[in-house]
C-alpha cells in the first residue's frame, strides 16, 4: 500500500501564484499514475528511491526519464504523462500543484520546459531549502491559506535559484564555477548513461576545453572521475545494502552486469562479490 498525505488548497484567489493541491507519498513498488494530463503545473521532488517519468515534449513525442532521489520533475499543463515507481527501490516524493501569472517565469528561470522536465539542482543548500518548504506545505495542510501561500513563495524562490546558473563577475574564478557545475551534474546523473559531451554541454563549454580544465583542476579526466565516482557509490551499496550485484550495477549506470563487474575490478582490484564479502557491514 502507498503511504501518503494529500490536501486540496481551500482558496484559489491568488493571482501571481496560486496553490491547488499538494502532498507526500511513499509509493508501493511499481505503483503507477497515468497516462493523464493536468490543468496546472505539478512539481514532484524525489526524497528517496527511484522511478521513471514518461512525458510528451513540445512536439508531442514521448520520452522516458529515469529519476532518483535528489532530483525532481515538472509536469506541464495539458502535457500527457505517466510516472511509475521502481519495482525494487520505489520512490517517496513530495509534490505541489500550482499556477499563476508568475508561474511560467519561475519555471523558465529554473530551466524546466516540456523538452527538459527533470530538475537538477546546481546548489545543494538551496535544493534542501526547497525540499524543506515542500515537506512543510505537505504536512501543514490545515494552516490558513495565507500561511501556505507564504511558504509557496519560498518554495518557488528556492526552486528557481537552486537550478539556475549564477552570474559570474569578471574577477571571479570562472573555471572553478564550471567545475562545480560539472561535479554537481555528475553527482545528480551518475546513474544515467551520460557522456563527457553531455557534461560539457550542460556547462556550456566545448568538449576539448572542458576536458582540459577539468583535468587541470581535479587531477583526473572527466571519464576517470565519473568511473571512480560510480564505483565508490557501488562500494557503498555493496557494504550497506543486500541488493543484488545486478541491481547495484544498474543503480550506478551499468545495466550490463558483466561490464559493471569489469569496471569495479579495474578500480578495486577484486570483483564486486569479493569486495562485499570482505567489507560487508556486520549487523
Amino acid at each position: 500500500m502507498n503511504n501518503s498525505l494529500f490536501s486540496v488548497f481551500p482558496n484559489e484567489y491568488f493571482v501571481d501564484l496560486g496553490l491547488y493541491q499538494f502532498g507526500k507519498e511513499q509509493c508501493a513498488p511499481a505503483h503507477s499514475f497515468g497516462p493523464t494530463s493536468r490543468n496546472h503545473y505539478l512539481f514532484h521532488y524525489v526524497l528517496s528511491g527511484t522511478g521513471k517519468l514518461m512525458a510528451d515534449d513540445s512536439k508531442g513525442q514521448t520520452h522516458e526519464y529515469q529519476i532518483r532521489s535528489g532530483q525532481g520533475f515538472m509536469i506541464f499543463p495539458r502535457q500527457i504523462n505517466t510516472y511509475v515507481a521502481d519495482p525494487v527501490l520505489p520512490w517517496e516524493y513530495v509534490w505541489i500543484e500550482f499556477d499563476g501569472m508568475r508561474a511560467k517565469e519561475v519555471i523558465e528561470t529554473a530551466g524546466l520546459t516540456p523538452d527538459h522536465p527533470v530538475y537538477h539542482a546546481t546548489f545543494k543548500d538551496l535544493r534542501e531549502n526547497m525540499m524543506n518548504e515542500m515537506v512543510y506545505i505537505a504536512e501543514h495542510g490545515k494552516e490558513s491559506p495565507f500561511h501556505l501561500i507564504g511558504h509557496l513563495y519560498l518554495f518557488v524562490d528556492y526552486l528557481s535559484r537552486s537550478a539556475s546558473s549564477m552570474n559570474i563577475s569578471s574577477n571571479g574564478k570562472v573555471r572553478d564555477f564550471y567545475i562545480k557545475e560539472a561535479l554537481n551534474y555528475i553527482e545528480q546523473n551518475f546513474q544515467n548513461d551520460i557522456s563527457v559531451e553531455e557534461i560539457a554541454a550542460f556547462c556550456g563549454l566545448n568538449r576539448t576545453y572542458f576536458g582540459r580544465i577539468f583535468k587541470e583542476t581535479v587531477g583526473r579526466s572527466p571519464q576517470q572521475f565519473l568511473l571512480s565516482y560510480r564505483m565508490s557509490k557501488a562500494a557503498e551499496l555493496l557494504k550497506l545494502t543486500v541488493l543484488s550485484i545486478s541491481d547495484i550495477g544498474n543503480a550506478v549506470g551499468y545495466p550490463n552486469q558483466l561490464h559493471f563487474s569489469r569496471a569495479f575490478k579495474n578500480v578495486y582490484g577484486v570483483s564486486p562479490r569479493e569486495w562485499r564479502n570482505k567489507n560487508k557491514r556486520i549487523s
